[in-house]
């Protein structure tokens, strides 16, 4: 009994003992911005982000507060009238009907100089107090 036991035996091993196999495991990044990552996980991987994101921008305003009081609209469009108005009296009582011509004027503590130029006309604003100049170029239609 004792060799047919050890044929069985032998025959069960030589019958479970077959060849193994194995693959090589190769890495491949899903994030595109690692270089190799397949370019059509970018949108999905922002989206997966900003869904999971729960923290709130602290400088962002509310929705609520966006939106624009009509009142506060009206008060901003009749100030920038009233202004644009003044401003044209006031350009009418300083220089006259043929508006800013070429010259120097004073104005308080500013002293303005208007020369033309090839392409239309340099303003040039000097603050007397500071020194502090501004140039304007204004191009000719």
């Amino acid at each position: 009994m004792k060799p047919t036991l050890t044929f069985l035996f032998v025959l069960g091993l030589a019958l479970a003992s077959h060849s193994a196999a194995a693959q090589d495991f190769v890495y491949e990044p899903k994030n595109p911005s690692f270089g190799g990552g397949n370019t059509f996980n970018y949108s999905w991987l922002l989206s997966s982000a900003q869904a999971q994101n729960t923290i709130e921008d602290p400088a962002a305003k509310p929705a609520a507060s966006r939106t624009t009081d009509p009142l506060a609209t009206f008060q901003q469009s009749l100030n920038q009238q009233i202004l644009s108005q003044l401003s044209r009296q006031f350009v009418l009582s300083q220089f006259g009907p043929s508006g800013i011509t070429e010259g120097s004027y004073n104005i308080g503590s500013y002293q303005i100089v208007v020369t033309p130029n090839g392409t239309g006309v340099d303003i040039q604003i000097t603050d007397s107090g500071t020194g502090n100049q501004t140039t304007i170029t204004v191009p000719s239609l």
